[in-house]
């Protein structure tokens, strides 16, 4: 009988669809017991009118929730697993949902947490870009043992990339970040605001179109590369200058296209050579004359002499020799500016004459409108307008053959000497003030509208504007006696160059536009190579070496 017994065990434990009679417990059924929760009851309903009150009933292999709650005993109504069964309505019990009633009997189930057998994620709470990126960063670290690879600077390189993208935040705790408001720009513009808000949502779009999944951060703003180029600040040259008179009012310096500085000293003009640095004297006069203003036209062979007699003249430098006397003032002549062959001359009464150096009558327009002594006469680059400043604190722009002025603009509370064109707007005009103005302004002279004005804290005596920077720079007297560069359009300083004892009293650029000569009330000229070029960029200037003013050469002292 015992070989008997054996093998209806066996054939019993090979048998596929019979009910499982050792063995663990499934995980959801220990959890079950562990927290002690009653098994679920079948209803009578779900099982064809059955009103035997079934129990614990077991659910066959077969069925898609597989799992059992059989204990070791067969059901106690027919002995017969329910697991075998035929007909699929039996083996699907109707389980309830917790707080709910069932569909078919309406019992309530107990009303405690039942923990399943799966995680079902949440959508909105998954970071599926990450998710992503942090997968592939893993697939790429077993494919590849990137760290032997690299070299020494691929490393660094890849480190410095890391912190960038990060915005310094280690790699592995964040890799984008949607939420964090834009930064705002160092200027807190709007245009810095929607800038960043741009950015952000080309990055957002970015990362889910790209193939790649490149990931990047915006949130560190890019850092402006310093400036490279060196101003120094001490003069490149010194020139002694005696006997420079001390006259706010007088431009007794002007550098030629030729590379030749004429200075006024006394009443003597010398020509200072730039190519070879010789110095060769002009004319002189006797006392009590003296020279109110020098003017070169634009060629660089005629140099034009304001005096002190009321009287102008115009001297050929190249052969030292005087061309022409023109007169027409009632008092000494203070300012001077070419345009082709008219110039343009101011005296102390106000008064300003167009001078026509090619007809035996010179005059060809008189303009009357200042009260008081022409400190400054500059005509624009395209020779439409002309710019005067006068000791009534005025400046006016005129237009080419009127005799009325365009524009009189008041805003300056001190002579106004300081008149300077832009090179690259020929309707921008900057202005400066004397000592009970202090201020630098910037005009549109084709609407006559005031665009900057800043204050300078000093008296302004002289304006230049750079050709190769858009800076201008402006000399100044008490207390610092310095020259200063400014930015345009903002006017913020760039830097000071100081040196001189006395107030600056005028400027000039050369014609490289490289190099700024200042002469001062401490009877010096200082020459400041402060918009230097690239070497790469720079053309040599060769004119003036051989020019035959330096046949008479002599020292200024």
């Amino acid at each position: 009988m015992s070989h008997m017994e054996f093998n209806t065990n066996l054939k019993d434990t090979l048998k596929s669809d019979n009910e499982l009679k050792t063995g663990p417990l499934p995980r959801w059924q220990r959890r079950a017991r562990e927290q002690g929760l009653t098994p679920l009851s079948i209803n009578e309903k779900s099982f064809l009118g059955n009103k035997s009150g079934l129990g614990i009933s077991p659910r066959s292999a077969r069925t898609p929730l597989s799992g059992s709650f059989l204990d070791g005993k067969k059901s106690p109504s027919t002995g017969i697993s329910p697991g075998r069964e035929k007909s699929p309505a039996r083996l699907m019990p109707k389980l309830a949902v917790r707080g709910h009633r069932t569909p078919g009997g309406g019992n309530k189930t107990p009303n405690k947490l039942a923990c399943g057998d799966r995680f079902i994620p949440n959508r909105s709470a998954t970071d599926y870009e990450r998710s992503h990126h942090l997968i592939m960063s893993s697939m790429d670290r077993k494919d590849t043992n990137a760290d032997d690879e690299q070299s020494l600077q691929q490393k660094e390189y890849r480190e410095k990339m890391l912190q960038n993208l990060n915005d310094g935040v280690p790699p592995e705790t964040r890799v984008l970040s949607f939420k964090a408001k834009a930064p705002q720009g160092k200027d807190g513009s709007k245009s810095s605001q929607n800038f960043q808000l741009f950015c952000n949502v080309m990055i957002f779009i970015s990362a889910h179109i790209n193939n790649l999944k490149v990931l990047f951060s915006t949130g560190k703003s890019a850092t402006k590369s310093s400036s490279s180029r060196h101003i120094p600040s001490v003069p490149e040259k010194i020139l002694d200058a005696p006997e420079l008179l001390n006259d706010y009012y007088l431009h007794l310096m002007d550098w030629s296209s030729n590379n030749h500085l004429a200075v006024g000293l006394g009443g003597c003009v010398f020509i200072w050579n730039g190519g070879d640095g010789t110095i060769t004297p002009l004319t002189q006069y006797e006392d009590p004359e003296y020279i109110c203003s020098l003017s070169w036209i634009k060629e660089g062979n005629v140099l034009a002499i304001g005096r002190s007699n009321k009287n102008t003249e115009l001297w050929d430098v190249a052969q030292q020799k005087l061309i022409r006397t023109m007169a027409g003032h009632t008092d000494r002549i203070t300012s001077l500016s070419w345009n082709s062959f008219i110039l343009s001359s101011g005296s102390r009464s106000g008064q300003i004459i167009h001078h026509d150096v090619r007809n035996p009558n010179h005059i060809s327009a008189t303009l009357n409108h200042h009260s008081q002594e022409i400190c400054g006469l500059k005509w624009s680059n395209d020779g439409r307008m002309l710019a005067a400043g006068g000791n009534d604190n005025l400046v006016s722009i005129w237009e080419n053959g009127s005799t009325t002025p365009l524009f009189t603009f008041s805003d300056h509370q001190a002579a106004v000497k300081g008149l300077a064109w832009c090179p690259f707007q020929n309707n921008i005009l900057a202005s400066g003030g004397g000592t009970n103005d202090r201020t630098i302004r910037l005009w549109n002279c084709s609407l006559g509208t005031n665009l900057k004005t800043v204050n300078t804290n000093s008296q302004v005596s002289s304006l230049l504007w750079s050709t190769h920077y858009r800076e201008l720079i402006s000399g100044h007297g008490f207390s610092q006696n310095q020259l200063t560069i400014w930015k345009y359009p903002t006017l913020t300083k760039v830097t000071d160059l100081t040196g001189h004892t006395g107030r600056v009293l005028e400027m000039c650029l050369s014609p490289d536009g490289q190099t700024v000569v200042s002469a001062a009330a401490d009877e010096t000229l200082r020459l400041w190579k402060c918009w230097a070029v690239d070497k790469k960029e720079k053309k040599s200037l060769n004119i003036g070496k051989d020019h035959p003013i330096s046949a008479l050469a002599r020292t200024i002292r």
